[in-house]
C-alpha cells in the first residue's frame, strides 16, 4: 500500500482496465450482492462499535498486514557474485587465467585479489543504495479512519483488518476494499482500474453483479480509488493482496522506478567519459603494441585503466546522495516523496502559499456571533475545547441566549465532525461550529437527519435536511456558507424571534457586517434555515478565527532572505487576506491583490504580466490557482506551491515542487512532491537549503571523479607515447578506482550545508554538473597530478629499470595528491581555513581510512606481494605529503583569485537576468 502512490501514477489505464475486467471479483461481487448488516454479520463486526482490539490482533495475525510487504530478495551473495557479470571485470579475470596459464602466478594473483576488492567496493555501492531508497517507502505511511470499541481513530491503513469499519471522506483514499454501509453524495475517483475519468457514484443497496465487473459493484469501495465528493462509512471485505489493487500490484511488481533526470544527466555524461577514455586506452595499447611491450602486460594495464578509468559509480554516487538528502530532510519533517524533487528544491524561487492550514494553523475558533436581531456576542477559549465565557456588550452571560442558541443548534446539525477526548475528527470549520455548541451546552438528541446537500466550490454552502424523531414533520432544512451565496436562497430573516421579509437594506447591513469581521481578519459563516430551499430564513453570522503558525513570520523573512517570492492564494475575501499578508510582510507597499473574477477575465498574456506584481490572489478555486502558476511558470521562474485540501491538489500537480501539509488530505499529498510531517513551514527553508546543498555536493564529487580519472588516464598515455614504462600496475590502477568510486567520493556527497549557500539566490534549473568552469578546475587539479607523480616517477627511475620502489614512490604520489584534491574539493569557492574542517565526520573517515589502507599496501608483507610494493622510509613519506600539498596550495591560489575579483559571487549568483525582477 505504501507504492501505491507509485502503480496509480503509473498504470496505463487502458491496459489496466483490460486486465481487471477480466478477473474473477468473486468476495466483492458477493459481498454487493447481499445487506450490508449481513455482511457485517459474515465478518462477525458491529456497524456501530467496529472489532475490539484484541479481535482486530486476532484477525492480524490470520490475514496479515494491509500492505504488499516485501518481494522476496536475492541473497547478499548472489547480489555479489552479479557483480562479475561486468565486461571489463571478466576480462580482468581472463587475464587472470591467461597469467595461470603462461605461470604467472603472482600476476594471476593479484589480479583476481583486485578484482575481488573492486566488486566488493561496487555491491557496497548499490548495496547502500536500495537501502537508502527503501527508507524513502516508509517517509509517508497512508492513515484510515478506524472505528473500534466504538470509538473513532486513525490508525496507519496498514493495520486494517476484514471486519474493520472505516470511514471515509472528501479527499480520503480508500484504504481496502470496503462494503459500503451507508454513504452520502458519495463519488469515487476509479479511474485507475476503469480508466473512466468520470467518477463513480456510489450508494449502500444491495446490487445485481451478473458478471462481477466492477462498474456493476456501485456499493464497494475499491483500495487506492479517491473520495472525489461526499463521505461514507463500511466493513472492510479485503486487504493486501486480496483487494482489486493487490492483483494489479502482483502484475506491476517487476516494473522498474524510471531514472531521475540527474541520473540520465550522470548516465549521458558517464558514457561520453567512457568513449573518450576508451579511445585513450585504445590509443595506448595500440602504441603500446608497436613499440613491442608484451602483450599479457599491456592487456592487464588496458582493462585495469578501463576499470579505473570510467566513471561508472557516477550515477549510483548521485542516488545515494539524493537518497541521503531526502532522509536528512525527513529528519526534520520535510518528506520528499519523489527523488528528482530534490534536484529542483534548489532552483525554486517563488512559493505560493494556501492560507488556511499553511499560515494558519487550521485550529478554527468561533470568536464572534451577530444574530439576526443584531446582537454581538463574543467569546473566548480557542481550539476544539469546550471551556470558554460569551460575553454581550463586555458584560459576562451565564445562560444562552435564545437568537444565539438558534445559530449553534444550525451550526451543530450541520456538520460532519466530531470532537472526541479534545480532538476533532472533519472539516476544521466544523470543528469549530460544534465546539461553539459545545461551549454553549447545545446538543440535539432527538433529530435524525434524511438528507445532506454537501458542499461545492460552485455554490459554497453545505445544508441538510433533518427531521425531530418525537415530531411527525417533513423536516427542516439547515444551510451554512459563504454569506454572499446564503443571502441568495434566504427570502427571510428572524428578528427578535419574529420573521420579516429579506429585503435589499437587510441584505447591505448584513455585508457590512460580515465585511467589518473580515476587515479584522476573520473567516465568516452565515445560517439559515427553513422547509424549503427555497424560501430560508436568515439567522445570523459567526467570525472564526484561525491563528497564525508560530513559526511563520521568521520562516516568511528566511524565504525572502533565501530570495524566493511569497504569493499568498486563498478562497477568503479581499480584506481577509490582505489583513493576513500585512501581518507576514507578504503584502507590501507597491504590491497589488487579484480576485478569482479579474483572473477569469484576463487573458495567458495579461495575467503573467500582471502576476509580477501580484502577491495575494484571493477568492479563487482550484482553477485560479493552475493559472496562477502556469502564468508564473511562463516567466521563467520555478514555482512550488503549498496545501493541504482537496481543491489543492491540481495545484501542487502543476507546480514544480507540491508542498502538502501532513494533515492534509490524501489526494493532497499524492499530488505533491514533498510533505511537511509536522505541518511546520519552517521545514520549507531547510529543504530549499538541503536541495542548494545537494547539488552542490554532487558538483564537488563530480569534480574529484574526474580530476582523478583523467589524471590516471593522462598520466599512463604520457609514458606510453615517451616509451617508458608504465609507473603504475594494473593492482595499483584499480586500488585508484576503489578510491575514486568509494568512500572518498562518497563522503563528499555528505558536506554540510555550506553558510555561503544559506541565502544564495535559487540556481537557475538549466544549470549543468559539469561546466566550463568545473572542466577547467578539473584540467588544472589534473595537470599538478600528472606533472608532482611523473616527476617523481623520473625521479626515482635513474637507471632506466623500473623497481618496486619506483612504483610504491609513484602509487604512494598518487594517492596523496588524491586526498589533498578530495580536501580542495570540499567547497568550489571557500578555502579550507574558512570551511569547518571537522564539519564532515564522514569525509576524516574515509580519508583515515583510504590512507590507512595505502600503508597496509606499503608495509604488510602480503600485500606488498600482491600489489608489488616495498617499505618506504619515514622521510620519503614527509616528502611526498609536502609535493603533494601542491595541488591544494594551487587550488586554494585558485579560490582567492576568485574572491578577490569577485568570480566566487558570479558562482553563486546563478539567478537569470530575465528573473530577477520577481525576486525581492
Amino acid at each position: 500500500y505504501f507504492q501505491h502512490y507509485y502503480i496509480t501514477n503509473n498504470l496505463r489505464t487502458d491496459w489496466s482496465s483490460r486486465m481487471v475486467s477480466q478477473q474473477s471479483v468473486p468476495q466483492a461481487a458477493h459481498a454487493a450482492t447481499v445487506r450490508a448488516d449481513d455482511v457485517c454479520l459474515e465478518w462477525n463486526s458491529d456497524p456501530n462499535l467496529g472489532l475490539s482490539p484484541p479481535d482486530a490482533e486476532r484477525r492480524q495475525k490470520t490475514h496479515g498486514m494491509n500492505d504488499f510487504g516485501e518481494k522476496e530478495e536475492e541473497s547478499l551473495i548472489i547480489k555479489y557474485l552479479s557483480g562479475f557479470k561486468d565486461p571489463l571485470i571478466m576480462m580482468l579475470l581472463a587475464s587472470a587465467v591467461i597469467s595461470v596459464a603462461t605461470q604467472q602466478y603472482d600476476d594471476a594473483i593479484s589480479i583476481t585479489v583486485a578484482v575481488i576488492i573492486v566488486t566488493l567496493v561496487g555491491f557496497i555501492q548499490e548495496y547502500r543504495s536500495e537501502k537508502s531508497l527503501e527508507a524513502l517507502n516508509n517517509l509517508v505511511p497512508p492513515i484510515a479512519h478506524c472505528v473500534r470499541n466504538g470509538m473513532k481513530q486513525d490508525l496507519l491503513a496498514r493495520e486494517l483488518v476484514p471486519g474493520d469499519i472505516v470511514e471515509i471522506g472528501l479527499g480520503d483514499r480508500v484504504p481496502a476494499d470496503v462494503r459500503l454501509l451507508q454513504c452520502t453524495g458519495l463519488e469515487l475517483d476509479e479511474s485507475s482500474f476503469t480508466g473512466e475519468t468520470t467518477p463513480c457514484r456510489k450508494q449502500s443497496d444491495p446490487v445485481v453483479a451478473n458478471k462481477g465487473e466492477l462498474a456493476e459493484l456501485t456499493n464497494i469501495a475499491f483500495m487506492g480509488t479517491l473520495v472525489c465528493n461526499g463521505h461514507g462509512r463500511g466493513v472492510v471485505i479485503g486487504t493486501g493482496y486480496n483487494t482489486q489493487f493487490g492483483e494489479i500490484f502482483t502484475l506491476m511488481e517487476s516494473e522498474e522506478t524510471p531514472k531521475t533526470p540527474l541520473q540520465k544527466n550522470m548516465d549521458k555524461l558517464g558514457k561520453h567519459l567512457s568513449l573518450m577514455s576508451f579511445a585513450i586506452i585504445g590509443m595506448i595499447l595500440l602504441v603500446g603494441f608497436l613499440q613491442g611491450q608484451p602483450f599479457q602486460q599491456m592487456l592487464n594495464i588496458g582493462v585495469s585503466l578501463a576499470v579505473a578509468a570510467i566513471p561508472e559509480g557516477l550515477p549510483i554516487v548521485v542516488t545515494v546522495t539524493l537518497a541521503l538528502g531526502v532522509i536528512r530532510m525527513s529528519k526534520k519533517k520535510a518528506i520528499v516523496r519523489k527523488l528528482p524533487s530534490v534536484e529542483t528544491l534548489g532552483c525554486v524561487n517563488v512559493l505560493c502559499v494556501d492560507k488556511t492550514g499553511t499560515l494558519t494553523k487550521n485550529e478554527m475558533t468561533v470568536t464572534e456571533v451577530t444574530t439576526s436581531s443584531d446582537n454581538t456576542y463574543k467569546l473566548s477559549g480557542t481550539g476544539y475545547f469546550e471551556s470558554g465565557q460569551l460575553f454581550l456588550n463586555e458584560k459576562v452571560l451565564t445562560r444562552c441566549p435564545e437568537d444565539l442558541a438558534v445559530i449553534a443548534k444550525i451550526g451543530y446539525l450541520c456538520n460532519n465532525s466530531q470532537i472526541t477526548d479534545r480532538e476533532m475528527f472533519g472539516n476544521p470549520t466544523d470543528g469549530a461550529l460544534l465546539a461553539l455548541s459545545q461551549k454553549l451546552n447545545i446538543a440535539i438528541e432527538d433529530t435524525a437527519r434524511l438528507e445532506e446537500l454537501p458542499f461545492t466550490h460552485e455554490r459554497k454552502w453545505m445544508g441538510v435536511k433533518c427531521v425531530s424523531k418525537s415530531t411527525s414533520d417533513s423536516g427542516i432544512y439547515y444551510v451554512k456558507g459563504a454569506t454572499e451565496n446564503v443571502l441568495k436562497v434566504c427570502s427571510h430573516i428572524l428578528i427578535d424571534g419574529a420573521l420579516q421579509l429579506l429585503n435589499a437594506e437587510s441584505k447591505d447591513a448584513i455585508i457590512n457586517v460580515v465585511q467589518e469581521k473580515e476587515d479584522r481578519g476573520m473567516r465568516t459563516l452565515s445560517l439559515c434555515y427553513g422547509g424549503t430551499m427555497n424560501s430560508l430564513v436568515y439567522v445570523g453570522n459567526v467570525g472564526i478565527v484561525d491563528p497564525l503558525r508560530n513559526e511563520v513570520p521568521d520562516t516568511i523573512h528566511e524565504l525572502h532572505a533565501n530570495s524566493i517570492n511569497i504569493k499568498m492564494i486563498t478562497g477568503d475575501s479581499k480584506n481577509i487576506a490582505i489583513s493576513i499578508g500585512q501581518k507576514l510582510d507578504i503584502y507590501r507597499g507597491s504590491d497589488t491583490a487579484l480576485s478569482g473574477d479579474m483572473i477569469d477575465g484576463m487573458s495567458t498574456e495579461q495575467l503573467s504580466d500582471a502576476i509580477k506584481s501580484v502577491s495575494i490572489v484571493y477568492r479563487s478555486n482550484p482553477r485560479h490557482k493552475m493559472k496562477v502558476i502556469k502564468a508564473l511558470q511562463s516567466n521563467g521562474l520555478i514555482v512550488a506551491m503549498t496545501g493541504d485540501g482537496v481543491n489543492d491538489a491540481v495545484a501542487l500537480k502543476c507546480a514544480d515542487i507540491g508542498i502538502a501539509m501532513g494533515k492534509g488530505t490524501d489526494v493532497c499529498k499524492e499530488a505533491a512532491e514533498m510533505v511537511l510531517g509536522n505541518d511546520d513551514m519552517s521545514a520549507i527553508v531547510e529543504a530549499v537549503r538541503e536541495g542548494k546543498n545537494i547539488f552542490l555536493n554532487i558538483k564537488n564529487f563530480v569534480r574529484f571523479q574526474l580530476s582523478t580519472s583523467v589524471s590516471a588516464l593522462m598520466m599512463i598515455a604520457i609514458t606510453t607515447f615517451w616509451n617508458i614504462p608504465s609507473p603504475l600496475n594494473p593492482m595499483q590502477i584499480l586500488w585508484i578506482n576503489i578510491i575514486m568510486d568509494g568512500p572518498p567520493a562518497q563522503s563528499l556527497g555528505v558536506e554540510p550545508i555550506d553558510s555561503g549557500v544559506v541565502n544564495s539566490p535559487p540556481r537557475l534549473p538549466k544549470k549543468q554538473v559539469v561546466d566550463l568552469y568545473m572542466l577547467a578546475r578539473v584540467c588544472v587539479s589534473a595537470a599538478v597530478i600528472i606533472s608532482g607523480t611523473l616527476w617523481v616517477y623520473k625521479n626515482e627511475m635513474v637507471d632506466g629499470q623500473v623497481t618496486a620502489r619506483d612504483t610504491t614512490m609513484t602509487f604512494t604520489c598518487f594517492i596523496f595528491f588524491d586526498m589533498f584534491n578530495a580536501l580542495s574539493c570540499r567547497s568550489l569557492t571557500k578555502s579550507i581555513l574558512q570551511i569547518n574542517l571537522f564539519g564532515n565526520t564522514t569525509f576524516l573517515f574515509a580519508i583515515s581510512a583510504s590512507i590507512l589502507s595505502l600503508f597496509g599496501l606499503i608495509y604488510v608483507p602480503f600485500l606488498q606481494t600482491i600489489f608489488q610494493t616495498e617499505a618506504l622510509a619515514f622521510d620519503d613519506i614527509i616528502m611526498l605529503v609536502c609535493l603533494s600539498s601542491s595541488v591544494l596550495i594551487v587550488d586554494e591560489v585558485f579560490k582567492l583569485l576568485l574572491r578577490v575579483f569577485g568570480g566566487d559571487k558570479k558562482l553563486t549568483a546563478n539567478t537569470s537576468e530575465d528573473t530577477k525582477h520577481l525576486i525581492p
